[in-house]
């Protein structure tokens, strides 16, 4: 995702000015966003680790993800995007942190949760933010909008944090 570069290069920077540390803990996109981050040469000096925590026994067991919680809720919601991005935050260094769980289709969809629901979750020193996106496109699209969304908001959530 060559796009990326800039979106990427200018939170890096803002990540060293304030000496800040990233993670990332990722459900539907598989570990797409610790890798577009890792792409970035010099990456080394602001992201911290990634999470991919793909079935729900991972995000309790690396997480720290209440399994009851899941069981109530389902994965690709928002009270689990909220728990990710706290428990990727708890188990690293980071200070800043972006959670995705959602549905990338083809399959896995429902009327109330359809394919391209994604739930993201980020923390930064001001607090934690939750949103639910729905993208449009195949599986492939959905997971690279989610990407492209996760970064841009940390971005824009980094910066305001700065200020």
């Amino acid at each position: 995702m060559p796009e990326l570069s800039g979106l990427l290069t200018d939170l890096a920077e803002i990540l060293q000015e304030n000496g800040w540390l990233m993670t990332t803990a990722e459900s539907c996109t598989g570990g797409m966003i610790a890798a577009a981050c890792t792409d970035l040469a010099g990456s080394s000096n602001w992201f911290e680790r990634g999470f991919v925590s793909y079935s729900n026994e991972a995000k309790t067991e690396l997480l720290g993800v209440d399994a009851a919680l899941i069981a109530r809720q389902g994965a690709g919601r928002e009270p689990l995007a909220r728990a990710m991005v706290q428990g990727a935050l708890a188990h690293s260094h980071a200070q800043v942190a972006v959670a995705v769980t959602g549905v990338a289709g083809p399959g896995g969809g429902s009327a109330a949760k359809p394919v391209g629901t994604v739930w993201f979750g980020w923390a930064t020193p001001a607090g934690v933010v939750s949103e639910m996106r729905h993208f449009d496109g195949d599986r492939r699209e959905v997971r690279e909008a989610t990407v492209q969304h996760a970064l841009q908001r940390l971005l824009a959530l980094s910066r305001r944090s700065f200020t």
